[in-house]
């Protein structure tokens, strides 16, 4: 049933938001960062991010990274538009488009809002296939001077919805998890070969932590470096991201540290 009438989007997203307010306060956070100054909730946190994870699993930074100066990139599409709405509500921006098909006025929108704050990205919505990067975020890296942050999540056991992305829906109580890289530096004007060659290789950086946040959230093990999180608004961020950050590190640098084999080829690599 497509939703058409604005006061029936209205009604269905302030429903939505309340839910996941709720079912989503229930759970038990712990995240593990590569380096926690990408956060935008940190005391330390510098310079604009472009942050990408999976869409099955919108609903983790939905609940807890609103009001962080986060601008969410979705489709123009119909059923975008509750979503759109309980975007909104969570507390973050959102610019509707694609940065490939007819989006011209959405990519200069995301640089206008990348000037002064974060963007984020389901590079495989809005309709797949399931884990499947689009190289859209790629290119509006390299286009804007922004580094990609890729957040690996996953829940204990959590019931799968008959969709597209088998959209994942935590069971009320559970463990949920996030692994997180830290920022990776994209070079600017890439070819063709280029953004294939990250598109591949953000690919499979982003699969493979969201496994392994996966496995993490089922086993109930202990990480090292893990920490505790909660639903928090950014104190910082909007006078932050506007700041000189770090640059962010070489794509196969993150590879290796994850225990993935690097494969960009050299002529690729950001400049030191």
């Amino acid at each position: 049933m497509k939703l058409k009438s604005s006061f029936a989007i209205g009604c269905w997203a302030l429903a939505a938001t309340a839910v996941i307010r709720r079912w989503m306060g229930t759970l038990d956070y712990k995240v593990d960062y590569g380096d926690p100054d990408v956060d935008p909730v940190s005391g330390t946190y510098r310079g604009a991010k472009i942050y990408v994870f999976w869409h099955e699993n919108i609903l983790m930074p939905l609940y807890l990274r609103g009001h962080s100066n986060i601008s969410m990139l979705l489709s123009r599409h119909w059923d975008a538009n509750i979503l759109d709405r309980v975007a909104r509500m969570m507390g973050f921006g959102v610019v509707r488009g694609s940065t490939f098909h007819g989006g011209s006025a959405a990519l200069r929108e995301l640089a206008e809002r990348a000037a002064e704050g974060n963007l984020t990205i389901t590079p495989d919505g809005p309709r797949g296939p399931r884990r499947r990067l689009a190289p859209g975020c790629v290119f509006l890296a390299s286009t804007l001077g922004i580094p990609i942050v890729v957040m690996g999540m996953g829940y204990d056991r959590p019931r799968r919805v008959g969709t597209w992305d088998r959209f994942a829906i935590p069971r009320p109580f559970s463990r949920a998890r996030g692994i997180v890289s830290r920022a990776i530096a994209v070079p600017p004007n890439l070819d063709r070969d280029g953004i294939e060659r990250y598109r591949a290789g953000i690919e499979r950086l982003l699969s493979h932590l969201s496994d392994e946040a996966e496995a993490w959230a089922t086993s109930g093990s202990r990480r090292p470096n893990q920490r505790p999180v909660c639903k928090e608004p950014s104190r910082v961020a909007r006078r932050n991201a506007a700041l000189k950050g770090d640059a962010g590190v070489e794509l196969e640098a993150e590879l290796a540290r994850v225990g993935l084999s690097a494969t960009l080829d050299a002529r690729d690599r950001p400049a030191a």
